[in-house]
């Protein structure tokens, strides 16, 4: 009987082809698909929160890097030597200046027209894809139309505006005749002596317009019962992991989440007028 199924056995294997093996079994069964995509979403559920702090930390440091930009080019401005172009100051004594004017240097607006002589508006980015002063996590378009930057839609919309500068080292509050009113404060190269202060922050444009105020000068009420009280002007963002970016004078730049809570900075200086 075993020695019949051992040459029925040998009878089978005389007509397999040389050669040839048992099939495999192929694809996948449904429990190790599903076991699989498991693996995989759990992957997911893992890193991608890693890659968006990875990306917003990335924006952040970009943010920071146009800000120490932007103080450089304002360290040059101030120099008395090293200044360029001072648009209409040029008129004033020697040494004096606006931290308007500046703001308008950068933008490339009122006396920096440069979007042509013929032309009455202006956009950011342009067709050469200049885009001043943008923060990596405001997008949009900005348009320009000639007047000064602290009119209303002269830079348009504010939703779209990134940086707001110091209000306090743009205007002093005077009472006069019994009104309050402010005025314009006249700076000079001192100012780039002070490392505490305040320059320039990630603003929130639409804060601004809530208020109707424009957003490029900005600053906290510091008890004032004026015009700048209120926090009428006072308008940060935290947008970069609950942080905003700032820029001093000296150039240097940090990040706070609350910025008023940093006392070494001075909030109140008005500058070497």
């Amino acid at each position: 009987m075993v020695m019949k199924a051992i040459r029925s056995t040998a009878r089978r294997d005389e007509y397999r082809p040389r050669g040839s093996v048992r099939p495999l079994r192929a694809g996948f069964t449904l429990v190790e698909i599903l076991i699989t995509l498991g693996i995989i979403s759990l992957l997911l559920t893992l890193t991608l929160p890693m890659m968006a702090g990875a990306l917003s930390s990335a924006r952040a440091f970009q943010c920071q890097m146009g800000l120490r930009s932007i103080a450089f080019d304002f360290s040059i401005f101030a120099d008395d030597e090293l200044h360029g172009d001072r648009g209409d100051d040029d008129r004033e004594p020697v040494g004096r200046f606006r931290l308007m004017t500046f703001v308008e240097s950068q933008y490339g607006i009122d006396e920096f027209w440069r979007f042509g002589a013929e032309q009455t508006e202006g956009k950011a980015p342009d067709e050469a894809g200049n885009d001043p002063m943008r923060c990596s996590e405001v997008s949009g378009d900005l348009f320009f139309t000639r007047g000064n930057c602290e009119t209303m839609r002269t830079i348009d919309p504010p939703e779209h505006v990134s940086y707001g500068f110091n209000i306090r080292l743009h205007r002093v509050e005077r009472i006069v005749g019994g009104f309050h009113r402010l005025d314009w404060i006249w700076l000079k190269s001192a100012v780039l002596e002070t490392s505490n202060v305040p320059l320039v922050w990630d603003v929130d444009g639409a804060a601004a317009r809530a208020k109707n105020r424009p957003p490029t000068f900005t600053g906290p009420s510091l008890g004032s019962t004026g015009p700048l009280g209120g926090d009428r002007y006072w308008f940060p963002a935290y947008r970069h992991l609950g942080e905003c970016n700032i820029a001093f004078m000296d150039g240097h730049v940090d990040a706070s989440a609350d910025l008023l809570a940093n006392h070494d900075w001075d909030w109140a200086y008005q500058g070497a007028r």
